[in-house]
């Protein structure tokens, strides 16, 4: 279980494998002596194991195995050397949940439909610009996002602006653009999307109640 918030940007340092098995490996700043191997981590979304560690001068390098399932369904199957990652660490009980319940489980792509400044603080010098994400979810995972709600896109917790039907906004301040990876994603670019655990759940309820009552 993770909340959707980035503590550490990782870089893909190699890939190995074919559509069915691929081992990637991750350079990242965490504490190896704290990563023990089958410990979860998210990269950019998925709950990955950890497979293997090895020590390096500014932390570690980490390496994790994504199956087919999540070679299909995420973008895992794209990453290459270089790439950079969104990392977080599982949740422990008594940590601050500051995002949402976050499973690490994708459930599909959404597409980065445009990316707009957001105007505004003239004459404000503390003003700083954040960012408009306009996105477009696959039409079987529309329904579970709501305005004001949450969704987790690429491991990061975020607020749904706006909805307007399988389009919706999310805004980004400066902060969350220089920590994650939101600062590289340019119009066309597809994301890791994870709808609310709470909104899935209520949906499947509400299905089976409707069926019971048919």
């Amino acid at each position: 279980m993770f909340t959707g918030l980035v503590t550490d940007v990782g870089e893909v340092v190699s890939v190995a494998g074919d559509d069915r098995l691929r081992r990637i490996r991750i350079r990242s700043h965490y504490d190896p002596a704290t990563i023990a191997l089958g410990a979860s981590i998210a990269c950019s979304g998925p709950c990955l194991t950890a497979v293997a560690v090895e020590p390096t001068a500014e932390g570690c390098i980490f390496a994790v195995d994504a199956a087919a399932e999540t070679l299909a369904r995420t973008h895992v199957g794209t990453w290459r050397e270089g790439r950079r990652v969104n990392l977080e660490r599982s949740l422990k009980i008594g940590d601050e949940l500051g995002g949402h319940l976050v499973t690490g489980h994708v459930d599909g792509l959404a597409e980065l439909v445009s990316r707009d400044p957001v105007t505004g603080g003239a004459g404000d010098p503390q003003w700083a610009p954040s960012d408009r994400f306009t996105l477009r979810a696959p039409a079987p995972l529309a329904r579970f996002i709501a305005e004001k709600g949450s969704v987790c896109l690429d491991g990061t917790s975020l607020t749904v602006n706006t909805v307007d039907g399988a389009l919706f906004s999310v805004l980004l301040i400066p902060h969350t653009l220089a920590v994650t990876t939101w600062g590289e994603r340019r119009a066309g670019d597809g994301l890791n999307l994870e709808v609310d655990l709470i909104a899935r759940y209520a949906a499947r309820l509400s299905e089976s109640r409707a069926a019971v009552e048919a």
